[in-house]
């Protein structure tokens, strides 16, 4: 059985995409996160409102990503990997819309890191010189 960590995190983002597919395919916008922690992908959704109300009453709309849409956001979703830099926790949003026809993505990373973890990596020294600086 093959873990996780073994799989690089673009692969990963693969394997999320064929998760949200069919999800995807009902959508024209939302946004799809991804939560990291070690370089692993974790906890994974989309955040969407796919309920459009107009006068007093709901529309649903059978529209929704195209696959031609679906790898495009796909090929942009790994491609934005490529911008995440020393950090092996955190959280990518990625917006996304068709206008006109066209999908259209942006991208925010997010790095978390944790202050307990600093403290065990560290020497106890360096913080008592840093402390006495300030």
């Amino acid at each position: 059985m093959i873990k996780i960590d073994q799989l690089s995190l673009a692969r990963q983002m693969d394997m999320v995409f064929k998760e949200v597919e069919q999800e995807l395919a009902g959508l024209t916008a939302g946004t799809l996160f991804v939560q990291i922690r070690n370089n692993a992908v974790g906890k994974f959704g989309i955040r969407h409102n796919p309920i459009a109300g107009r006068n007093g009453q709901f529309t649903f709309s059978e529209e929704g990503l195209s696959a031609v849409h679906q790898l495009s956001f796909r090929n942009m979703a790994i491609e934005s990997l490529k911008y995440k830099h020393h950090w092996t926790h955190g959280e990518i949003t990625y917006d996304f819309m068709v206008r006109q026809g066209i999908i259209v993505v942006d991208a925010v990373l997010e790095s978390n890191y944790n202050m307990a973890n600093l403290m065990i990596r560290y020497p106890r020294q360096t913080y008592n010189e840093a402390s006495s600086d300030l």
